[in-house]
């Protein structure tokens, strides 16, 4: 995508339509090694995962031989019960920096955040294995994960000014579990959420029911951005496919609020603090969770 085109899309239009749905999906927004560099990443990641197992003795040997897509599916055949679905303080590798720091990704966020911005401290690898219990998403808003599970007596998460950001390492598709939108839901505020199992909260059904013949498949291909509100009713398609679903998501949020979370996040572009911005590759390998 050229510079024009991603200049276009933090346009009034664009801020409009991303109000009014919910969600705003830039295709081919991220240049190859963007994405290639953030595969790699993801690749260390899972890399460090397998060793560590092969270490402590849960497994025999490392798959070297299979591809990054269906690697950790061998190796848990191995070692079911050591299965890891989500990757976060892990993520402080440096060929993730060029995506979440992605300057022109964060132009197209500040036309709906401000000048302020910080990396919000939930930012995540997903490999979403195929027929996993642990990987089926119910629908749900992240507002609603907040306010139900980082309760917090600072404030409610439908008060925080934040877009998420969702981009997928393989191409995400209905067979391997792309998610589904309920467009126009971001106005209704945080609804009543109740534990469904021992995985995931879900919408309750009396609010979600009436709307479910709203929802839309989001198909989307390496270099593509979704950005949705954390208000929006949103879930996770099983993964029906032979393969991993390799994905990650992370969150902006206006840098002069609180996070409500013992976290406080990275700053991602400021004008009253700009020592604070993380500025290098090299610089985001040496922080951590926090």
């Amino acid at each position: 995508m050229s510079t024009n085109t991603r200049l276009l899309t933090a346009s009034p239009e664009a801020v409009e339509e991303f109000q009014e749905q919910g969600y705003l999906i830039l295709r081919g927004f991220f240049e190859p090694e963007v994405v290639e560099q953030a595969r790699e990443a993801a690749a260390a990641v899972a890399e460090k995962h397998i060793a560590l197992l092969l270490r402590e003795g849960k497994i025999s040997r490392t798959y070297s031989e299979e591809p990054f897509e269906t690697r950790l599916i061998r190796v848990y055949e191995e070692c079911s019960q050591e299965i890891s679905t989500v990757f976060r303080p892990e993520l402080h590798e440096p060929g993730f920096f060029r995506m979440f720091f992605n300057r022109y990704l964060l132009d197209v966020v500040s036309g709906l955040l401000g000048p302020e911005i910080r990396l919000y401290p939930n930012y995540s690898l997903r490999s979403k294995l195929p027929d996993n219990e642990a990987t089926l998403v119910l629908w749900h808003q992240d507002a609603g994960y907040t306010d139900n599970v980082h309760r917090s007596e600072a404030g409610s998460a439908a008060d925080l000014r934040m877009v998420n950001i969702w981009s997928p390492l393989v191409p995400a598709t209905v067979e391997n579990g792309c998610m589904q939108f309920i467009p126009g839901t971001n106005k209704l505020g945080v609804v009543r959420h109740e534990q469904r199992n021992k995985f995931y909260l879900e919408i309750a059904q009396d609010v979600l029911e009436p709307l479910l013949n709203r929802a839309v498949n989001v198909e989307v291909d390496p270099g593509d951005v979704v950005l949705f509100s954390n208000l929006m009713f949103h879930r996770g398609l099983p993964n029906r496919s032979k393969a991993i679903r390799w994905s990650a998501d992370w969150r902006y949020q206006d840098a002069t609020q609180s996070t409500l979370r013992p976290e406080k996040g990275h700053i991602a572009r400021s004008r009253t603090h700009p020592d604070q911005v993380v500025k290098s590759a090299q610089q985001w390998t040496e922080l951590s969770f926090t």
